[in-house]
């Protein structure tokens, strides 16, 4: 039986630029969906899976990101006593008990694969579980539960997966497919962003990933990959050539790129739409826009 995956890094160094210039102060992470910050929906999906370890790998400008998991007794305490009860446990699930969450710094931008290097020492011999904060997934069962369990039954490496348009390959980490497990497939081999015309396969890694930690072995080697930056990609498929199993995971949910800020509007709609207290206000302004074609002057 597979290990149980109690750790899980968060890589959150980048800089928002595709956000700016709300990022100019404000960390890409902590920009709010609804009501919530997008780290929040991430962090509850790992809690959700059994995760009680929160590893994040942070750069300079993204103290507000330490302060948010932080207890705010001020705040608390008004709220207490103006007797806010239901805002007071919304405001208590966002807190962090002491010694749950730890901050490790990515002093250079080298991509996906140096930032989990950085947490190695965390990790220690352990599997451990990464999640990518922008890659926003609505699902019944949380992304990341159904990927652990599915890794209990398989072992080996496990990444998210979902078929994406041939001529978008060229912005993911593409799988090579193999033998076909349920909902799971057996990777032969992992490609980093390739050409259209080059791609084995439209079965694209999105960001959830179930990692052995001789993943991390494999990055010691810092080897520069596509883009010139060290790829967590090259080190899976560095897995697979050693004769470790990867897998596929092919999961039930719908998933929103809030990286970008028309995935972002999206995620904010369907979510929107998706509440009870938001439900008919929304429906009913969006069907106006629609039919008046009338945007913001």
């Amino acid at each position: 039986m597979a290990r149980k995956v109690t750790k899980a890094i968060f890589p959150v160094a980048g800089l928002g630029t595709r956000f700016l210039p709300a990022t100019k102060s404000v960390p890409k992470e902590i920009m709010t969906l609804v009501d919530r910050p997008l780290v929040q929906y991430a962090i509850d999906e790992a809690r959700a899976a059994g995760i009680t370890e929160f590893i994040f790998v942070t750069s300079r400008g993204k103290s507000a990101l330490e302060d948010y998991f932080d207890h705010n007794q001020i705040l608390e305490q008004s709220l207490k006593e103006k007797g806010k009860d239901e805002l007071l446990k919304t405001l208590n699930a966002t807190n962090m008990e002491s010694g749950a969450i730890a901050y490790i710094r990515q002093h250079k931008a080298l991509g996906l694969g140096h930032a989990v290097w950085c947490a190695r020492r965390l990790i220690g011999d352990e599997p451990f579980a990464v999640m990518l904060p922008d890659d926003v997934i609505a699902a019944e069962k949380p992304c990341l539960q159904q990927m652990i369990e599915a890794y209990e039954e398989t072992g080996g490496n496990m990444v998210a997966t979902m078929e994406v348009p041939p001529e978008k390959t060229s912005s993911y980490g593409v799988l090579d497919v193999g033998d076909n497990i349920g909902t799971a497939v057996r990777a032969r081999g992992m490609v980093e962003k390739p050409k259209p015309e080059e791609a084995p396969s439209n079965l694209a890694v999105i960001g959830r990933y179930i990692l052995r930690p001789s993943v991390l072995y494999n990055l010691n080697q810092n080897k520069l990959g596509s883009g010139g930056e060290i790829q967590l990609t090259d080190a899976i498929a560095e897995d697979i050539r050693n004769g470790v199993p990867v897998f596929g995971y092919k999961f039930d949910g719908q998933r929103f790129d809030c990286g970008s800020k028309a995935g972002f509007l999206q995620a904010t709609v369907a979510f929107a739409l998706a509440r009870d207290d938001l439900r008919e206000d929304l429906q009913e302004y969006l069907h106006d826009v629609i039919v008046t074609g009338q945007a913001a002057q």
